[in-house]
């Protein structure tokens, strides 16, 4: 039997694993912030979601990041681990099908809370997306499988999602089989090197610190900088942080994506990252060259999650970076929780509830977290990119709170803002877009991009 293939000095016909664009016109791409929910909310009493959740059940494809793991805690074979990324996120096994009646198909799972409850949780939660027909990527019994694009067929083509994280435990980093070992389960991570940038006279004395410390050894050092207790201070204009990101890990990262657009119409890769912090408004100093080397591979849309508000956004080549869409669901009645998030807040689980642990990290925060005090924690935008010849045509963003005022119990759930609160949202997320060289307009509370 002879095999006829197509005309191959036709326009369009191609053997080269092209990294070309090709969704139907019209295709609606649907992206919101992390999803850090422990219940299902569409058959609750949740005013102002119904709005929402249809807006999300419009998008060809609707991405969101999981930043929970879901399990039945009466049948679960796994523990809270020593490291977590926080907070112990855990959810219902009805989280599931409520995702799917949500509106999501689609989601992120590398984060910082993707392995809270070890890799029983994490093999549990994809269990539970895997039947309810959820498209997921980002974790894997290995790194090959964490860090592979996975796809979600719509009728105006064929979607690829890469999904890694910069913010991780170390436990929870997926590795490669090397010889007879196995390989890890876990994330797919990028890591980053922190540098602290300091100016010249704190170098100095950071120098001399140093070099009073017992066991130093004076070495071959730069003068532009100190390693103190495991951390390279450098000199800089500006005290700050710096990070470089390990470059066998962005050029895998690339390589999935270009390998993620030569299987599909259309890509899209999801960064997990808190970097420099969660009080900051700005990206890290890495991020805007990786987010466009993405684009570069072969992504139609790079989205950020992580700091918990939102950050800038960036049209590059035609294609949509935000930087951070921050947080679209923060319904965190969360329970059960592991011992050590009591004793991290100063609780007594013989005395406190878990609610009041949740309240206190709510308030206080962490470290470099402040908390979830401001309401700009609650602030955030639906984004709907559109695509018309395979290019960015219109992006809208549509503001939504979640309910910073309320109790715990009705907190964290989004609704469309009201018009003073949309105007505010708008107008903050116009001043961080613009040192991106990104303008766009406000019209009947809708923010406006037209290419």
């Amino acid at each position: 039997m002879t095999t006829h293939l197509p005309d191959q000095d036709k326009p369009g016909y191609d053997l080269t694993g092209s990294t070309a664009t090709s969704v139907s016109d019209g295709f609606t791409m649907v992206a919101v912030g992390d999803l850090i929910v422990s219940r299902p909310l569409t058959k609750g009493r949740h005013p102002g979601l119904g709005p929402v959740v249809k807006i999300l059940r419009e998008g060809d494809a609707t991405l969101g990041n999981l930043e929970t793991s879901i399990f039945d805690i009466r049948s679960f074979k796994g523990n809270p681990q020593a490291e977590f990324g926080g907070a112990y996120h855990a959810s219902l096994p009805s989280l599931g099908p409520d995702l799917k009646e949500m509106g999501f198909d689609i989601l992120s799972f590398a984060n910082n809370h993707a392995l809270d409850w070890g890799v029983e949780g994490m093999r549990e939660t994809c269990r539970v997306l895997d039947e309810n027909d959820i498209v997921h990527a980002g974790s894997g019994e290995n790194l090959a499988q964490a860090a592979a694009a996975r796809f979600l067929e719509t009728s105006r083509g064929r979607v690829g999602l890469v999904s890694c994280a910069t913010t991780f435990t170390p436990q929870s980093r997926a590795a490669h089989p090397a010889a007879e070992a196995p390989g890890r389960p876990g994330i797919n991570a990028l890591r980053l090197t922190r540098q602290i940038v300091v100016s010249p006279e704190m170098l100095e004395n950071l120098r001399r610190v140093r070099n009073a410390l017992p066991g130093f050894k004076l070495s071959n050092e730069s003068t532009d900088q100190v390693i103190l207790a495991e951390t390279t201070y450098k000199v800089g204009r500006k005290p700050g942080f710096s990070f470089i990101p390990n470059s066998t890990d962005v050029a895998d990262i690339l390589r999935n994506i270009r390998r993620g657009k030569q299987y599909s119409d259309f890509c899209v890769i999801a960064n997990h990252g808190h970097e420099p912090g969660n009080w900051s408004q700005e990206p890290a100093n890495y991020e805007q060259a990786f987010a466009r080397s993405a684009i570069d591979a072969g992504a139609d849309v790079y989205v950020a999650h992580g700091p918990h508000q939102l950050r800038g956004i960036e049209i590059y080549k035609n294609r949509p970076i935000f930087y951070s869409l921050g947080n679209f669901i923060i319904d965190d009645l969360r329970t059960p929780m592991g011992a050590d998030m009591f004793d991290a807040y100063g609780k007594d689980p013989r005395i406190h509830t878990d609610a009041e642990v949740t309240a206190a990290e709510m308030t206080q925060g962490y470290e470099t977290n402040p908390g979830f005090s401001d309401p700009v924690f609650y602030e955030s935008v639906i984004t709907i990119s559109r695509f018309d010849g395979n290019k960015l045509a219109q992006l809208r963003l549509l503001p939504v709170e979640l309910g910073h005022s309320k109790r715990l119990a009705q907190r964290g759930v989004p609704s469309l803002a009201s018009p003073p609160k949309a105007e505010s949202i708008l107008s903050r997320l116009q001043r961080l877009s613009k040192p991106f060289g990104t303008d766009f307009a406000i019209e009947n509370g809708v923010g406006l991009i037209r290419l």
